[in-house]
């Protein structure tokens, strides 16, 4: 049976445990970055003792191992905690990256598209190593039912405020443009059921897309990532595996966002 000086000891243990971990988030958030044996030194503990405090906070998401090994530097769970205040987040800041390695990823053009009224603006962009830079998407406004991060973007409203926005008519773009209002909520449903959007040709002709949201701290629908592509190249047949990566990216910057769900 544990004594009372047992239990009182552990207690002790486990509250400067907590002081400890505490202080290695304060030591990097003045630092920028830094490494194990740094950390060490500016506590005055083993380095060993900092690389378990290390390892549990960074399997929380507190910290973060930088490309340049061994050094650490604050992780985006502090910007979870921070969103419940008055921190601001910079959305395309937090996007680059996510674009840039699912441009790579799926050879192809990547954007991160929010929604303004009826039509999407698009934000970041990437060109994936397939790609042919004809023009940039980047401040781009596109009309959100005859696009993929459009129908993601629509699928995050309710249905009331969706038909509010796109009003009463659709424009066509294409033959393959929805036009009628209850073909697109129907859509919608079934974006909302499969986490993903697509578009055949419905803005351009022999242009293809699909897309994934990105979800913010409080769980709501900011923006939208897509893939696009040559319809000869990312066809039907491919939209499955360009949704899987998309997916991804997009959870990273939700998670980057403060997204846990």
């Amino acid at each position: 049976m544990a004594t009372r000086d047992g239990d009182d000891n552990g207690r002790t243990a486990a509250v400067q445990s907590v002081d400890r971990a505490l202080l290695v988030m304060e030591i990097i958030a003045k630092l920028g970055q830094a490494g194990v044996t740094e950390i060490a030194a500016e506590l005055g503990v083993h380095k060993s003792t900092v690389s378990r405090l290390v390892a549990v906070l960074e399997s929380r998401g507190y910290v973060e191992q930088l490309s340049e090994r061994g050094k650490y530097r604050l992780g985006f769970s502090i910007v979870r905690l921070a969103g419940s205040t008055s921190a601001q987040v910079d959305l395309v800041g937090q996007s680059q990256g996510a674009c840039n390695e699912l441009a790579i990823a799926s050879g192809e053009t990547t954007n991160l598209a929010v929604l303004d009224g009826n039509r999407i603006i698009n934000i970041v962009e990437a060109m994936g190593p397939g790609s042919i830079a004809l023009r940039s998407w980047v401040g781009q406004s596109c009309p959100a039912h005859a696009t993929s991060s459009g129908k993601v973007l629509l699928a995050g409203l309710e249905p009331s405020e969706m038909r509010k926005r796109v009003g009463a008519k659709l424009e066509a773009f294409t033959d393959n443009t929805l036009t009628k209002v209850a073909d697109l909520a129907a859509e919608l449903v079934e974006v909302r059921n499969n986490g993903w959007a697509s578009v055949r040709e419905e803005l351009e002709i022999g242009l293809n897309a699909v897309a994934a949201p990105v979800y913010d701290s409080n769980g709501a629908i900011v923006a939208a990532l897509s893939v696009s592509g040559p319809a000869y190249r990312l066809g039907p047949d491919r939209f499955a595996r360009a949704a899987e990566l998309t997916i991804a990216s997009a959870a990273d910057i939700g998670r980057r966002l403060g997204y846990l769900g």
